[in-house]
């Protein structure tokens, strides 16, 4: 079926010319750099999973909004050994923001108007336009294939545009590729200048360290770092727009195997309290315990014998003992830090599937998360990955301190340039770009 549309002027040979030429100083530039305690002091930095009366997490039930089929993104991280925060990441920057600029001088890219998905296979006017969208953003080289129709080619760089905007990459260019693909290139120059001033800061941070270990909260992804090469490199989960993932720098010093949740108040009586009035068995369900007192003096308390009417949290607090349903899962990695906040493991595994995963309270749930605490403890007494299994297995707590702190950095940047020079963007998902003034957005 054809679909007509009216369309911007199509300058397909222009762009063609610089995209050639963007893509060709990108891959050149890159292959040229080689490459817990008192809860009522606490932030809400955990979130629990809901759990029904079968003991199954309700957010993992078939249908649930959140699991949607079309946020499941299966692909897997990106490859590259280069750091995000690597030695020549400013300049990689400085590279893209040179090219940008160019894209400016040569009159942008079109905006694609809305209408109907275009996907492999359709003839649509629109296609038109997103040709040369793809092409001037250095996604795909100019064609003489029939401009109308969506062919492999398009195909393919309508995946590598989604891969480098965090989107799910499956070629079909539906509302969020759209919007992606409209931003206009001003505001991506200016993306990039914010951010530019982001990675100088985080950078010289880095510099003198051998190892650490770096969240990019935007890009929802954590990596691993030793001497300048990325050894693990993770999807995580960071906090919602209302309980965001705070940036700091600390030093990672424990791994916590079979963690206790000791839930904080503010959790208790916003997220716990009604379930528990409707029905003080949810607490068992649910693998919570009503405790009062703390260290040899602590008590499990009889829920049914508690008047939950009353300002109950004053008195008693929730414990999750270590176990499949605990909320940090069996693992927690520990550094100091104001916010109370830590990386974790976590029960609910789905949500490292979805393409976009901003749904804890401020803490970073890790997928694979056993590999980065067998990172961590390396050369620490013969903790490996199979000991981390034994001693997680056996079901028991274990604080196990490194051997050498290793610095953490938590810090939100939603654009940079990877290892093999492709620029990538991420949605500004708790709208801190809009915090930078002009100023500091300049260099």
């Amino acid at each position: 079926m054809v679909r007509f549309f009216s369309y911007m002027p199509f300058r397909a040979v222009s762009t063609a010319l610089f995209a050639l030429c963007l893509v060709a100083a990108v891959s050149a530039g890159a292959r040229a750099q080689g490459l817990d305690g008192s809860a009522d002091a606490w932030v809400d930095p955990w979130d629990a999973p809901a759990v029904d009366d079968a003991g199954m997490s309700t957010a993992d039930a078939p249908g649930s909004a959140a699991a949607a089929a079309d946020e499941i993104d299966e692909v897997p991280v990106a490859q590259s050994v280069a750091p995000t925060l690597g030695s020549n990441a400013v300049q990689r920057m400085d590279r893209a923001i040179a090219l940008y600029e160019k894209i400016r001088s040569w009159g942008g890219w079109p905006r694609i108007p809305q209408g109907e998905k275009l996907e492999l296979g359709i003839t649509d006017r629109r296609v038109a336009l997103l040709r040369e969208r793809l092409v001037a953003g250095g996604d795909m080289t100019a064609s003489k294939a029939d401009p109308f129709l969506f062919t492999p080619q398009v195909d393919v760089a309508v995946k590598r545009f989604q891969r480098r905007n965090g989107l799910k990459p499956d070629g079909v260019v539906g509302p969020r590729t759209l919007e992606m693909m409209n931003v206009p290139v001003s505001r991506r120059i200016a993306q990039l200048r914010q951010n530019r001033s982001r990675l100088v800061e985080m950078v010289a941070k880095v510099a003198g360290s051998k190892r650490y270990v770096f969240v990019n909260i935007a890009a929802q992804e954590v990596e691993a770092v030793a001497d300048n090469r990325v050894e693990f490199r993770q999807r995580v989960v960071v906090g919602k727009r209302d309980r965001q993932t705070p940036e700091l720098s600390s030093a990672i010093s424990s791994v916590i195997l079979n963690p206790y949740w000791f839930v904080p108040k503010s959790i208790a009586v916003k997220d716990k309290l009604s379930k528990i009035k409707a029905d003080p068995g949810y607490l068992k369900r649910a693998g919570f315990k009503l405790m009062a007192g703390w260290g040899a003096t602590a008590r499990e308390i009889n829920p049914y014998s508690v008047n939950w009417s009353a300002d109950t949290f004053n008195r008693y607090y929730l414990r999750q003992d270590p176990g499949k349903w605990n909320a940090l899962g069996r693992v927690k990695i520990d550094f100091p830090n104001q916010h109370a906040v830590y990386l974790h493991d976590t029960p609910t595994r789905y949500l490292f599937q979805l393409s976009s995963r901003s749904f804890s309270s401020g803490c970073v749930r890790v997928k694979e998360v056993r590999t980065l605490a067998s990172w961590l403890l390396e050369g620490k007494d013969g903790w490996n990955r199979a000991r981390i299994d034994a001693t997680i297995a056996k079901g028991y707590l274990q604080a196990v301190s490194l051997k050498q702190a290793v610095p953490i950095h938590l810090k939100y940047i939603t654009a940079w340039v990877d290892g093999d020079g492709m620029v990538n963007f991420r949605p500004d998902i708790y709208n801190r770009d809009s915090l930078y003034s002009t100023a500091n957005a300049q260099y």
